[in-house]
């Protein structure tokens, strides 16, 4: 038997958009708004995994420890709250630094590593993010795209899930 999943962007969906790269701890800001959402899709069945694309790593803006410090908090604070990230999945690339790779949203490489590792039917799955990227992203992996604007609720997306 298949699992079912939301994929889930990082900036915009489950912490502030700052415009640009969030690079450190002070401008991390989970948006707690999103919790009863995705505890209503848990509860649902669904494994709830993040895909992000982290460029600022290839630029030098900021390590893998404090992306690891970032995830962290981000789990902590939803974990207080009964909602479990199956897996963050991230792209520690850029093309202008580190040219063309297969798992930079809108390519479907971080989604497809999710489907494969935790046997997930993409048929019945989603992908929400708050840029077009995400959206070709999922389709691009078999997944139904949501997109919605940055910082928007999740709830106000929820009947679009089945």
């Amino acid at each position: 038997m298949k699992n079912k999943a939301v994929f889930l962007d990082r900036d915009g969906v489950l912490n502030q958009e700052m415009g640009d790269y969030v690079c450190c701890m002070e401008d991390f800001h989970v948006l707690e708004h999103n919790i009863e959402a995705l505890q209503e899709l848990q509860k649902r069945g669904y494994l709830l995994i993040v895909a992000t694309n982290q460029g600022g790593l290839a630029k030098g803006w900021y390590t893998e420890e404090q992306l690891g410090e970032m995830h962290q908090h981000l789990r902590s604070i939803y974990h207080e709250h009964g909602v479990e990230f199956t897996d963050i999945y991230y792209c520690p690339h850029h093309p202008n630094f580190t040219g063309d790779c297969d798992c930079r949203k809108p390519k479907p490489g971080l989604l497809l590593r999710g489907i494969e590792q935790y046997n997930i039917d993409p048929a019945k799955s989603y992908f929400i993010g708050d840029r077009e990227r995400d959206v070709e992203a999922g389709t691009a992996a078999g997944v139904k795209g949501i997109l919605i604007n940055s910082d928007q609720p999740i709830s106000e997306v929820l009947d679009l899930i089945d």
